[in-house]
């Protein structure tokens, strides 16, 4: 078992080491840690492959958004560690002010299972870049993954600046108690409300990305062929399984045929090209558990009970908990498929004949990490960014902001997640912006303002308030 206290301590410890580096030795233990995960890729191939049956190049996808944020950040570190100096007030004149971004301590990363490998390190970037040390506690889910993501950074990352902790549930509520000075979950929003639970009772800071249910809406002018396309890719990739898929269409009825038709041949085409059968598909992955499988089950089994009607798919195989690509049309709001975030290559769609129609749909949820819009007219594209709120938002395309332009900051909103992550948004995040003021000495220490009060200081008062 685990000592969580005591490498709880070697961390704290090693945090004071890590906020007195340079910039330059910040960026030469995230190039270290890049290196040896990239030195290791055909074990990270192989562990998703076993947990998902996975292709390798989906898990490379993950390294290269890994890489892009070290690449990204290692360059511009020691310019965001310097002080930013800021412009006097009237208050402040002949004194410098300016703002310091001090590490906030030891930084625990609770991460999970569906991109295992860029949910454990690109906070991890953002935390050692900030001066942090930090604690991972990769998801039980993925327990392959997990393995060699201890072994492998364990083995090149310092023992008190970085631990890796392997566990279930009960680690990571045993981990929750130790006073960390940051916390970043990725999951669902029931352990979401734990972990903010937790974090309160050290009063520690927290970005949470909680997922939800993403709309993507078809106005009447979007190229439909090329919105299929991309929509059936973006909801089957990983099988489904990824935080900013697409849970849902709202489509125009004007279009709404012609979209489920193209949406059906577009799966299709991407991963039953050869007409052996979607569950022969290589790039097709499975369902992540066999808890997770049965929920994705009683999902479909409710919206066929409840009369949704079946434009493709719904076929499954317990045995290696597969799920075939899912089109649900006819689909009713009392469907589970409408009531929780479905995580599996279906996907419902659903007409809509008026803008503010599409708006009541979305605004009986929560707000979602990410929306996506499909048209060609400026008008519906700025009427829907204008009137919804999301985490994120694509237009005409799904998925593309996530780990690809660490510019970006990347996050949630209320139900969906709370704080923002990447590139130097996520040095912001894992810093405390300290805001310091240097009065000099000699001349310029006036001292008129305190007690007993001048003559002159009222005046300069009474002056303020009337400006």
């Amino acid at each position: 078992m685990v000592d969580t206290k005591t490498r709880f301590a070697q961390l704290r410890q090693g945090s004071r080491t890590l906020a007195a580096a340079s910039g330059a030795q910040r960026a030469e233990r995230l190039r270290a840690m890049l290196a040896a995960v990239l030195a290791n890729k055909q074990r990270f191939y192989d562990a998703a492959h076993t947990e998902m049956k996975a292709c390798d190049l989906d898990v490379a996808a993950q390294l290269v958004m890994v890489k892009s944020e070290v690449d990204f950040v290692a360059k511009r570190v020691a310019g965001w560690m310097k002080p930013r100096r800021v412009r006097n007030s009237a208050a402040t004149l002949g004194k410098k002010c300016y703002i310091l971004h001090e590490p906030k301590g030891v930084v625990l990363n609770l991460s999970t299972w569906n991109a295992p490998i860029a949910i454990a390190l690109v906070p991890a970037i953002a935390a050692i870049s900030a001066g942090n040390s930090f604690a991972l506690k990769p998801s039980e889910l993925a327990p392959h993954s997990a393995r060699v993501l201890r072994e492998v950074l364990e083995a090149v990352m310092p023992a008190d600046e970085f631990a890796v902790f392997e566990g279930g549930p009960e680690l990571a509520q045993e981990l929750l108690t130790l006073p960390f000075n940051h916390i970043y979950y990725t999951g669902g929003q029931r352990v979401g409300r734990l972990v903010m639970k937790a974090a309160a009772d050290n009063f520690a800071a927290v970005t949470l990305e909680m997922g939800g249910k993403n709309p993507a809406i078809v106005a009447e002018s979007a190229a439909i062929d090329n919105a299929a396309r991309k929509i059936a890719w973006g909801r089957v990739a990983n099988a489904g399984q990824v935080c900013v898929a697409p849970d849902y269409v709202l489509a125009h009825e004007s279009v709404f045929e012609a979209f489920v038709q193209a949406l059906v041949k577009a799966m299709s085409a991407m991963y039953n090209a050869d007409g052996a059968g979607f569950e022969r598909s290589p790039e097709l992955m499975r369902i992540i558990t066999d808890q997770h499988f049965a929920r994705v089950t009683r999902l479909l089994e409710d919206a066929r009970a409840k009369g949704a009607k079946f434009a493709l798919g719904g076929q499954t195989q317990a045995a290696d908990r597969y799920v075939a690509p899912t089109v649900l049309t006819e689909v009713r709001e009392d469907m589970l498929v409408m009531q929780e975030e479905i995580f599996a290559p279906v996907l419902p769609v659903i007409p809509y004949r008026e803008r503010s129609e599409a708006l009541e749909i979305i605004g009986r949820r929560t707000k979602p990490l990410a929306l996506y819009i499909y048209a060609k007219d400026r008008g519906s594209i700025d009427y829907f960014l204008a009137h919804t709120s999301a985490g994120s938002t694509v237009v005409n395309h799904n998925l593309i902001q996530s780990g690809t332009n660490p510019r970006l900051p990347f996050g949630g909103v209320n139900h969906s997640g709370i704080g923002r992550i990447g590139g130097e948004q996520g040095f912001m995040e894992m810093s405390n912006p300290r805001s310091v003021v240097e009065q000099p000495l000699g001349l310029l220490d006036l001292t008129f303002n305190l007690p007993p009060y001048s003559k002159t200081y009222r005046k300069l008062i009474e002056k303020a308030l009337k400006a």
